[in-house]
């Protein structure tokens, strides 16, 4: 079952280094309460991303000096500071059965919803975005979250995937989902579309491409 907390730290890296700076980060000792944590690269090379489920609120206080160490670590490779962010699970169209998904690729997508609309866009995403992922084979693991701390508010989900890159993709690309895209960014996101930004990663223990 997923995390109810999840801990998601990126960093920019110089060009070329992401890998790096991955194994790097990942070479350090999480605290032994820290149920899990999986290190990815950026598709396109940019940044570092660190996944891990936290198991309350309270040990986020005990991760102070760990962070220091993940920063000496990684600093080398670095061309920015770390950041940030705790999420709240709210649900799962589909869950996993870890802490965090266990596929090759994850994709963020995170939207910021207009709070007077927040509850209309909850039942509208059970009829559309959800539906979809349910319908998608493509698509492994699909998990919805809600900013906590955060320098980017809203909402947050979770996919993941292990197939084509190309497939995966054709998923959220359809004509029909484009279309979801637009009645969310008129209806429900603040700055419109533009209130929507996807990432691709790759987990670091899978590095194998796929075509």
């Amino acid at each position: 079952m997923s995390t109810q907390l999840l801990l998601v730290s990126e960093a920019p890296t110089l060009p070329g280094q992401a890998l790096t700076a991955a194994r790097a980060w990942a070479g350090t000792i999480a605290p032994d309460w820290v149920a899990a944590r999986q290190l990815y690269t950026a598709l396109d090379g940019s940044s570092v991303l660190e996944l891990m489920a936290l198991p309350d609120m309270a040990n986020l206080a005990l991760l102070d000096s760990w962070w220091a160490h993940c920063l000496q670590a990684t600093r080398p490779y670095l061309q920015g500071d770390m950041c940030r962010q705790v999420l709240r699970f709210v649900e799962a169209p589909k869950d996993c059965a870890t802490p965090l998904p266990r596929t090759r690729y994850i994709q963020l997508r995170h939207v910021e919803v207009r709070p007077p609309v927040h509850e209309a866009y909850l039942a509208w995403r059970e009829q559309t975005i959800f539906q979809v992922v349910r319908e998608a084979s493509e698509v492994e693991t699909f998990l919805a979250y809600h900013s906590l701390i955060s320098s980017e508010p809203g909402v947050m989900f979770v996919s993941g995937f292990s197939g084509s890159l190309a497939a995966y993709s054709a998923v959220f690309g359809s004509p029909a989902y484009q279309d979801i895209v637009r009645q969310a960014g008129n209806r429900f996101i603040t700055g419109g579309e533009r209130g929507l930004y996807t990432k691709l990663y790759q987990d670091i223990s899978q590095p194998e491409p796929q075509p």
